[in-house]
């Protein structure tokens, strides 16, 4: 115990400012991997790996077996090669959302708060009106991330956003009616757009069989962009809204106009300096103070 005590001092004694900078980002890189990673197959693929290597560990470390040791340490070259094999879509879409995320130069001009709240009402209005008459519908909602891609594969509309509107689209058997409608600054982009689907497995743990490719697209999207999805189920009439790989179910239209709201209204005030960004509990306090 003594000795354990005398390195760990001796390991603390030569810390400096860039050995803690150092630590920190590599913690924060493993951080922002597993965080990427939760909810998804790449998550169990990943503690079966990380088991492996462990036990490898053990049994070269523990126990003098050369043959074993030298298989191992040939072997774990080809190993790491495998990685990004494996794990090749969430590289991928890691990726894309670099890629496509506009939240470092914003430069297109968002809708102002009136436009968004009439959006949200025609959006939340017709989703209830769907859900009493059990008509199934997807409607995505872009936010920072752009949707062009997935709006490219659908039929281009252009058009105010209405509830008669999004009714129509989503009405059984209509043309539209099979695929997504995009909503973004305000006008209903497209209708009937192929969404990506997931693969996280969440739906598949879940005990209900009421969720089927919509809410499969929903959560695909989700984990793809930032945008909002709303799903209504073709069979139960249930709303869902998904965001970040998490779906949110059962909830009425009310809470759905609340949730919504809750996600679009960052976007529409006003831009804070960085140290009220930093520090939101302090202006928090002052305002109470007020």
């Amino acid at each position: 115990m003594a000795d354990f005590l005398s390195n760990l001092l001796f390991v603390f004694q030569r810390l400096n400012w860039l050995s803690v900078l150092d630590i920190l980002l590599v913690a924060g890189i493993f951080f922002a991997l597993l965080y990427s990673l939760r909810d998804t197959q790449a998550m169990a693929l990943l503690r079966g790996m990380i088991f492996l290597f462990v036990l490898l560990a053990l049994l070269t470390s523990l126990v003098s077996l050369p043959a074993f040791s030298w298989l191992v340490s040939n072997s774990l070259p080809a190993l790491l090669l495998s990685i990004p094999v494996i794990f090749a879509p969430e590289i991928r879409r890691a990726l894309e959302r670099i890629g496509r995320a506009g939240t470092f130069m914003p430069l297109e001009k968002h809708p102002g708060a009136h436009e968004t709240q009439h959006t949200i009402q025609a959006v939340t209005n017709a989703v209830a009106r769907l859900s009493a008459r059990q008509h199934g519908a997807l409607i995505i909602l872009q936010r920072l991330d752009n949707l062009e891609v997935y709006v490219e594969a659908g039929v281009r509309m252009n058009a105010t956003v209405t509830p008669e509107l999004l009714l129509q689209i989503f009405y059984p058997n209509t043309p539209l009616h099979d695929g997504a409608a995009v909503i973004a600054d305000g006008r209903l982009v497209a209708a009937a757009c192929v969404m990506p689907l997931s693969s996280s497995g969440i739906l598949n743990r879940s005990p209900e069989r009421q969720m089927g490719l919509r809410h499969r697209a929903a959560l695909g999207i989700s984990e793809a962009t930032d945008a909002v999805a709303v799903v209504v189920s073709e069979e139960t009439g249930s709303i869902s809204v998904a965001h970040s790989g998490r779906m949110i179910r059962r909830i009425d239209p009310e809470r759905l106009e609340n949730i919504l709201m809750a996600f679009y209204r960052p976007l529409n005030a006003p831009q804070r300096g960085w140290f009220e960004r930093a520090f939101p509990w302090f202006y928090r306090r002052k305002d109470e103070d007020r």
